[in-house]
């Protein structure tokens, strides 16, 4: 009897437990917008170098002040130099880009989709992807000419082959569980890539787009600066060959301004489309 009633006293007594707050972890890594540090580092990096370049710690020659940079960029904008080159740079990226990323796309859903494209395709693309796009050049002026067709396929050969590997991969990873759900219910075959196929293998297109960008302002002034008379390449190599360290950096500037943009535009472009993530 006694054994009992401490049995029961002890089942009676108070615990003491320590109450600790687990915090929130479903939010699935989702990144969350920080664009105030983005700006402070730009304006952190700017003050530094124009901090260094005002106690003449480096000189004008090698690397010119943000501020002489400003002003190369003002005076080729007033004199209209600024606009001639872009235009003709502008117009030669939206060609090859557009016409590289439409086969590319094209190719890779096939790849994907169908054995034999996927027999044909891939060695292709293994065996002609690390060849130098630039490289070929020569070549193409031979075929195209040394106009503006030449530029455009080298550009457009640079944009496709990493287009065709991330939509490949893309499609490739694709559940399959859900391509086999589709076809139980009898749905179309174009209707399965389209509402299934497409949607689930676009974060991998989009990430292949911001490669394929970036490889295309590559491509674009190195063609430029061997066979045009007009262009940001061609800028970039008559400002060195002048020693114009400041035009010159005003060029580099000017490329770096148009990957932030397209960066901007694709990240929007994901936001909206990837929306049910």
């Amino acid at each position: 009897m006694t054994h009992g009633r401490e049995a029961t006293g002890a089942a009676a007594a108070p615990r003491t437990t320590d109450t600790h707050i687990v915090p929130f972890r479903g939010g699935g890594f989702a990144p969350a917008p920080r664009l105030i540090y983005s700006w402070l580092t730009f304006a952190g990096i700017i003050a530094l170098w124009q901090f260094v370049s005002s106690v003449g710690a480096v000189d004008p020659l090698f690397l010119p002040s943000p501020l002489r940079i400003a002003e190369a960029l003002r005076q080729l904008a007033v004199t209209g130099e600024l606009w001639r080159h872009l235009s003709a740079s502008l117009t030669r990226i939206a060609l090859g880009w557009t016409i590289g990323t439409v086969l590319g796309l094209s190719l890779g859903i096939a790849i994907g989709l169908f054995s034999l494209a996927r027999a044909v395709g891939i060695p292709m693309v293994a065996a002609l992807y690390p060849v130098p796009k630039i490289a070929l050049l020569p070549l193409l002026i031979l075929w195209l000419g040394i106009g503006e067709a030449s530029k455009v396929a080298t550009i457009a050969a640079g944009v496709f082959f990493p287009t065709v590997i991330a939509t490949f991969g893309g499609v490739d990873a694709v559940p399959r569980n859900l391509i086999r759900m589709a076809q139980s219910f009898n749905v179309p075959t174009g209707r399965i890539v389209r509402r299934v196929i497409l949607p689930a293998a676009l974060p991998s297109i989009l990430s292949g787009f911001r490669i394929s960008v970036s490889t295309s302002l590559l491509l674009l002034v190195a063609a430029e600066m061997i066979g045009a008379q007009y262009g940001l390449g061609a800028f970039l190599l008559m400002a060195g060959n002048l020693m114009q360290t400041d035009q010159l950096m005003a060029g580099v500037v000017i490329l770096s301004i148009l990957g932030l943009l397209v960066g901007t535009v694709l990240s929007l472009l994901e936001r909206s489309l990837l929306a049910w993530r």
